[in-house]
């Protein structure tokens, strides 16, 4: 079994930069890949509203170079994918991974995220940072007098489409259903907006695109009620249907809110002590690169002063009493 003092589960942002703080304040961190670097932004073709980077950045840019920064302190990173966890004995804790490797630390900072729903069809995939977007704030910018389409009619489809409307020329949402979700207030907002236009009882059934430039030109509807399908030109299709936190790793272990998300004090703490979470697995609201980072640097913060008292409550314990002044 390995030992490290720290274990970071995950490497978007959140897990990076907790990473180079551990690492930095000279604890020994491994941070277990999973399945992609970076996790979602790494999958962002353009990164303009990332602090530092004036002239913008592409979202492997950025990982590479978080990457590059946590290992010069000492972080190792491991390409593997955490399988097993076991935080019920209290520290250290237990991680096994796919590979097959069991790992001990004294403490573990979860950075594991949440992935949005897919609508799972032909062309999603393929066009995903170059038409195809699952975040308004960070894409919507590149959208600028461009025929935009948003799937979903909740609350988060409704928010989002009406900040695309700051850039796109027109917003198309498609719902699958003949009434929306969002609140009334949402509503009331997105049917006074001119630029916006509603698509009911249908769903995209495809994603299409020019094969020269690699970029979406158009969507293939179908109507639910009729059975009837077309075609319509669109420059970008944005997907809000919801999120689903990386959380079921953990089972019953970790307090959970009735989304999924992971429940966190103003430390970043867990209800399991020594254990804390850093990113989307909590954030259900932001979403972003940066606050993401933030996160990820309050979780480390919040991981080095915790180890300090326990290793300094350690101490007080194994420190013999002598009486003072024996008679």
């Amino acid at each position: 079994m390995k030992r490290e003092r720290v274990v970071v589960i995950g490497s978007g942002p959140a897990g990076l930069t907790a990473a180079l703080y551990t690492s930095r304040a000279q604890l020994s961190t491994t941070v277990f890949v999973g399945k992609l670097l970076g996790g979602q932004i790494s999958t962002t073709h353009e990164v303009e509203n990332f602090p530092g980077f004036p002239q913008g950045t592409t979202g492997p840019e950025l990982v590479e170079n978080m990457k590059q920064q946590a290992e010069k302190f000492g972080a190792k990173l491991v390409w593997d994918t955490v399988s097993k966890v076991d935080f019920e004995h209290g520290s250290p804790f237990r991680i096994e991974t796919e590979g097959g490797e069991t790992y001990s630390a004294d403490a573990v900072i979860v950075t594991v995220g949440a992935n949005p729903r897919e609508l799972g069809i032909p062309g999603e995939k393929q066009y995903v940072g170059r038409g195809v977007s699952y975040c308004a704030t960070c894409d919507g910018f590149f959208f600028r007098n461009k025929t935009i389409t948003v799937a979903g009619g909740g609350d988060s489809a409704l928010q989002e489409a009406l900040f695309l409307t700051k850039f796109g020329k027109t917003v198309n949402i498609v719902h699958r259903r003949d009434s929306l979700r969002a609140s009334v207030a949402l509503q009331t907002r997105a049917f006074a907006n001119p630029k916006i236009s509603f698509t009911y009882d249908t769903v995209i059934e495809e994603i299409k695109g020019d094969a020269t430039t690699g970029t979406v030109k158009q969507i293939v509807l179908k109507n639910l009620k009729t059975g009837e399908t077309s075609e319509q030109p669109t420059d970008g299709v944005f997907i809000f249907i919801g999120y689903d936190p990386n959380s079921r790793l953990f089972g019953t272990q970790l307090a959970l809110d009735h989304s999924g998300y992971v429940v966190i004090d103003g430390h970043m703490a867990t209800n399991v002590d020594g254990v804390f979470a850093a990113g989307e697995i909590h954030d259900s609201i932001f979403r972003q690169a940066i606050t993401a980072a933030g996160d990820g640097c309050k979780a480390a913060l919040s991981t080095i002063n915790w180890l300090a008292q326990r290793e300094s409550n350690l101490q007080t314990l194994d420190t013999p009493v002598v009486e003072a002044n024996p008679q």
